[in-house]
């Protein structure tokens, strides 16, 4: 079975300063980076999705901005893929699963920002896809949400999308688990 390390819109908006800033970012970056390390010790195949949001009310992502830049923990290296995409999920309209393909990869291990949309909808869309996902919920990150009037704290909001996608959808994991899984 090829295993492919998939991280997802690890970038500059979503840490301290940016346009986004999400709970947590520096831990889930730097679980992010042990993940990337394992993958690269091991040879194995390496996909960084990029957001630029290019819909004209956008407040972050924004083209051209330092915001879009991935975080300098887990920069790309020459022969990792790069995929720029303009939604919350990474293969709508993007070369992710052809890629795959390519590679043939049939099991993805994701991690990245924001749990709540862009992990979600892309977990959500690799299953779908039939692929078998490993889901990294320490190398993700969200933000505080409000729904009526109420604040749902970055940690419960974490804690109940994990919880959404465990079983159907992924396994969810620690990264300190990601060794013995590959």
């Amino acid at each position: 079975m090829n295993t492919a390390l998939v991280l997802v819109d690890l970038q500059m908006d979503y840490f301290a300063g940016g346009r986004n800033e999400l709970v947590q970012a520096d831990s889930a970056v730097a679980r992010a980076q042990e993940a990337l390390s394992l993958f690269r010790e091991k040879q194995l195949p390496v996909v960084h999705i990029q957001c630029i949001l290019l819909e004209e009310n956008a407040e972050f992502f924004l083209p051209d901005t330092d915001g879009i830049r991935i975080h300098e923990r887990v920069q790309p290296q020459s022969g990792e893929k790069v995929i720029v995409k303009h939604t919350p999920d990474s293969f709508f309209r993007t070369e992710l699963q052809q890629h795959l393909e390519s590679i043939q990869a049939s099991r993805l291990v994701i991690g990245g920002m924001m749990s709540h949309i862009c992990i979600d909808s892309t977990v959500r869309s690799a299953n779908r896809l039939g692929y078998e996902v490993v889901l990294l919920g320490d190398a993700c990150a969200t933000k505080d949400l409000v729904w009526k009037d109420t604040l749902i704290p970055a940690q419960t909001v974490q804690d109940t999308f994990m919880a959404s996608l465990q079983g159907t959808f992924a396994q969810v994991v620690d990264t300190g688990r990601l060794n013995d899984l590959i």
